[in-house]
């Protein structure tokens, strides 16, 4: 398995709106890239991080050089005029060596 992870500033008094566009974006790219979703988290700065599972690296490059993005356009202008800040593409490319994370909890 391997993991990118992301992460954005988002203009105050547009969480809602970038959550929305996010979880949308998200359902796009995992039907139409071939992801295993994604988990979104917000750090105590604020900023909000996230991080892709795909089945290997070659799944998410393939995706990466096709310019993946939310293919809905009002899905993607939602995301976009949410953001304030954003580096220029993943801060961390991994791949998965132990995986101890279960799936009790979830909400």
């Amino acid at each position: 398995m391997f993991v990118a992870v992301y992460w954005w500033r988002v203009h105050p008094g547009k969480e809602e709106q970038f959550r929305k566009a996010w979880r949308r974006g998200t359902e796009l790219i995992t039907e139409k890239y071939g992801s295993y979703g994604s988990r979104r988290h917000q750090e105590q700065d604020g900023r909000f991080v996230g991080y892709a599972e795909w089945p290997d690296e070659a799944t998410w490059q393939k995706a990466f050089d096709a310019k993946m993005v939310y293919d809905d356009p009002e899905t993607r202008a939602a995301f976009l005029d949410a953001i304030a800040d954003v580096p220029d593409g993943p801060v961390f490319n991994m791949t998965v060596t132990d995986d101890l994370l279960t799936r009790r909890g979830r909400s």
